[in-house]
């Protein structure tokens, strides 16, 4: 967890909380109490029933149609065991800490929260001590990515097959299950609920019930009428307690006015439209990414305004079952193509650490990301391998986003043309239309949303292929082939490292002069450019050289006055092996590439 992480759940204890007391006034509305509501005997057992054994887990469906999984998660960890919290939060600490009014203490503990060997997250709450207002544990977890949404003109959904705490009216008083998102502003200090709450799944007190909300505007009043938000009521749930079902929402930004449709398996049961607030409140609270949040309160203002404790009846052991979850996205109308960013080489300015690098940028994963150092400016740029028409760019940033920048081309990677300005619009996901050409791209930011570093889960970018860039043919040719060297520092830097295309990895040599990397290109190529991406130990004098046999070699380039940094070399030969021969080090340490790429045709 870096230090930004640390910070932010410390403010967002204090500033979020799950329908606040918002669903209160809803005591007032003459269906707060189902018809068919089942009554249940008198004395109910003093522990929840487990879950049976007997119930097996569900592969995470196919994407609808139209649809691309984005993420999921199946929970397929071993028995009794935690959660990944490269991908997971665990959100731990007392419930009165939450606003909400809850009693529970959250923990990261195996008794509240674990993977149950047989494909499901189970949260747990559980009682200790005489007294059903105190002594309670229970589990709430979060993504730790929050770049789950739509793009302008497309649609995501979130969607989870959920069995609810197996409690009753007469056992469950005062239990909150819920599957619910934050806005991704929050992460960086922008209020609830301005900053964005969607409630999928809310029931309390066993009431086999579903409610949805949607949390915005203002913390009272408002636009949406806080602290209830904008809801469906109470839904009726036949079977939720007993087995497992689906939620989901969907937002919907290709429609006018954009949605919000929240479904109970498949069946669309509610609908909100952006027309029913106002524009900015609206695009505030929706029109950017979200993480997701499990959790299993007990206690607090949403039970109690529907006549919950937790009471003496009040069972201990309830669990919130998880089959799978997932996100899948549809893209705007009109196909954009392929996206040619993915996998292709790319470099930054800075980064926060190792664990946030440049290529993350550029890998198609939105749970990773770059992030750079806390200053301005700052830059991201990807090498396409050859020009491009660019036609389209979208931007998916963490919360912390680039308030102010340029998306720049160039056919070398040193002169830059601005094609694209983005004048302090801080939204986290970004889409537009590009008329401009290049090989390479980079996005350069001026200025940041927040006080951290400017933090991108993805770059896209589509275009169809052009001309320039190199002398000649402009393939990039050494990618994921076969590279060598003549030695190696250790076993964390091996030649590979030097082609793999991920600029977070590198080829580093021992510590003495000569040394050489090569790579087997598989046949033989006319070559144009050698691009080379060295770490701080760079080399001041080598060669570029070329063979038709690994044996013979040809001298294309020479330098006694290497500088570092990203070299791009235009040179003219052929071969189908390709090394940079290393004749003197500008420092103790050996010669270290991130990247060595060869270009040709």
């Amino acid at each position: 967890m870096s230090l930004r992480d640390t910070r932010l759940r410390a403010r967002r204890r204090w500033s979020a909380g799950r329908a606040a007391v918002g669903a209160v006034a809803l005591a007032a509305i003459a269906t707060a109490t189902l018809a068919g509501t089942p009554s249940q005997a008198a004395q109910p057992p003093t522990t929840a029933a487990a879950r049976p054994a007997a119930v097996q887990p569900s592969a995470v469906p196919a994407a609808p149609a139209g649809f691309t999984t984005t993420w999921s998660d199946d929970f397929n960890g071993a028995a009794n065991t935690g959660l990944d919290t490269g991908t997971w939060r665990y959100d731990a600490g007392p419930g009165s800490s939450f606003g909400t009014g809850e009693i529970e203490t959250t923990t990261t503990s195996t008794s509240n929260v674990y993977q149950d060997g047989n494909g499901h997250l189970v949260l747990k709450a559980l009682h200790s001590g005489t007294d059903p207002n105190s002594g309670w544990t229970s589990g709430r977890v979060e993504t730790q990515a929050d770049g789950f949404g739509a793009v302008p003109g497309g649609v995501v959904r979130m969607q989870a097959s959920i069995q609810q705490p197996d409690v009753t009216t007469a056992n469950g008083a005062g239990y909150w299950p819920a599957f619910w998102m934050l806005g991704s502003p929050l992460r960086i200090g922008v209020g609830w609920p301005g900053s964005g709450e969607v409630d999928i799944l809310e029931d309390i007190n066993g009431r086999s019930s579903v409610f949805g909300t949607l949390h915005c505007g203002v913390g009272s009043g408002g636009p949406c009428n806080e602290t209830t938000g904008i809801g469906s009521g109470e839904r009726a749930c036949s079977g939720c307690q007993t087995g497992y079902h689906t939620y989901a929402v969907e937002i919907d930004r290709s429609t006018s006015p954009e949605q919000i449709r929240y479904y109970l398996d498949g069946a669309n049961y509610f609908t909100i439209n952006s027309s029913q607030v106002d524009a900015a409140t609206w695009a505030n609270a929706v029109d950017h990414s979200y993480f997701i949040i499990f959790d299993l309160a007990i206690g607090g203002g949403f039970p109690a305004a529907f006549g919950g404790g937790p009471n003496a009846n009040t069972v201990s052991g309830g669990q919130l079952n998880v089959d799978y979850v997932a996100v899948y996205n549809k893209p705007p109308a009109g196909s954009l193509g392929t996206n040619i960013a993915q996998g292709k080489p790319t470099t930054a300015s800075s980064a926060e650490s190792a664990s946030f690098p440049a290529s993350n940028a550029t890998d198609g994963d939105l749970t990773t990301r770059w992030s750079s150092g806390f200053s301005d400016p700052q830059w991201l740029q990807v090498d396409l391998g050859q020009s491009y028409n660019l036609t389209h760019a979208t931007l998916t940033w963490e919360a912390a986003a680039a308030a102010a920048y340029q998306l720049q081309t160039s056919s070398d990677g040193t002169n830059w043309t601005t094609v694209y300005s983005n004048a302090n619009n801080p939204q986290d996901i970004q889409d537009t239309a590009l008329n401009a050409t290049g090989r390479y791209v980079r996005i350069y930011a001026t200025s940041r949303a927040s006080q951290w570093g400017d933090s991108l889960y993805e770059l896209a970018l589509y275009g169809t292929p052009g001309s320039g860039g190199g002398t000649g043919g402009t393939t990039l040719l050494s990618q994921g082939r076969t590279a060598t060297a003549s030695s190696t520092e250790n076993g964390s830097f091996t030649a590979p490292n030097a082609v793999d295309g991920n600029t977070g990895t590198r080829w580093s040599s021992a510590f003495s002069d000569p040394q050489w990397l090569q790579v087997d290109l598989g046949a033989t190529h006319t070559i144009s450019q050698v691009v080379l991406n060295w770490e701080a130990a760079y080399a001041t004098a080598y060669q570029i050289q070329t063979s038709n046999d690994g044996t013979n070699w040809t001298t294309v380039y020479s330098t006694t006055t290497g500088t570092g940094g990203t070299q791009t070399l235009n040179v003219s030969g052929s071969g189908r092996y390709v090394r940079m021969n290393g004749t003197a080090r500008a420092t103790q340490y050996g010669y270290s590439l991130w990247e060595f790429q060869v270009y040709g045709s």
